[in-house]
């Protein structure tokens, strides 16, 4: 997700947490067990502490990677449904710079474990991946604007919380931290200011849909939560493709 450095305009920026609109607390309280789980499992807590062997953490980077080249076109898609040119610019700018910041992050550790952009275009996808990015894009692309904004929330939301939820537990991580980059990333508080401005958005698109539309929004939003647990999972395990 985007560095909230370049994060896309904002009128006023914050470091207090950001509100979580109606809508946005109807989604992730159906989302439950789903949400939670990310934070218990083992990829998260060796990640956290330090512990993760260096081949899982690849073999994550390099899905994510993919993944985030998903998220960024189903932003883009998202951008064609918006009425509105400010939510159309917000939505051009979070695919931007869900390539350009978060492919910095990756770019750097490329250079300690050992791939570069050819790899990553030459990997398989996962079952998980694969399913999650046409989650995404089916969402973006057939559903309404509402149904498309909730299906890409969970992510961008999950890291921030995650982030600052790790850090809140265990401090800010020492220098030596093999993944220091990547817990400071995400428990950067300007990421609250994004995250408000994407939950208005949310909670706009569902004020103007009808109430079937709002209950897909929350099933779709549910589904994306979901995936993002399994995306640690598939890491842990080293997931491939049984046949």
């Amino acid at each position: 997700m985007p560095s909230p450095s370049s994060a896309p305009p904002a009128e006023s920026a914050s470091t207090e947490p950001f509100p979580v609109p109606p809508f946005a607390r109807r989604c992730i309280e159906a989302a439950g067990d789903a949400w939670a789980a990310s934070f218990a499992h083992p990829f998260v807590r060796a990640l956290a502490d330090g512990s993760l062997d260096a081949e899982r953490f690849r073999f994550y980077q390099m899905q994510d990677a993919r993944y985030l080249q998903a998220f960024a076109d189903a932003c883009s898609l998202v951008s064609t449904r918006c009425p509105a040119p400010a939510d159309k610019l917000w939505f051009i700018d979070a695919a931007r710079l869900a390539l350009v910041v978060e492919g910095e992050l990756h770019a750097g550790y490329g250079e300690k474990l050992g791939y570069g952009p050819a790899d990553i275009a030459a990997v398989e996808l996962t079952p998980t991946t694969r399913a999650y990015r046409d989650h995404m894009t089916a969402q973006a692309q057939r559903g309404s604007l509402v149904e498309a904004v909730a299906a890409l929330t969970p992510c961008p939301w999950l890291y921030v919380d995650l982030g600052q939820r790790l850090l809140a537990e265990l401090g800010a991580p020492e220098d030596a931290h093999p993944y220091a980059d990547w817990l400071r990333t995400y428990a950067d508080p300007g990421f609250n200011d994004y995250m408000r401005h994407l939950l208005e958005r949310l909670q706009r698109s569902a004020d103007a849909a009808s109430e079937a539309e709002r209950d897909r929004a929350v099933t779709a939003f549910a589904a994306s939560a979901r995936y993002e647990w399994m995306f640690w999972d598939q890491a842990w395990t080293q997931q491939t493709w049984p046949v």
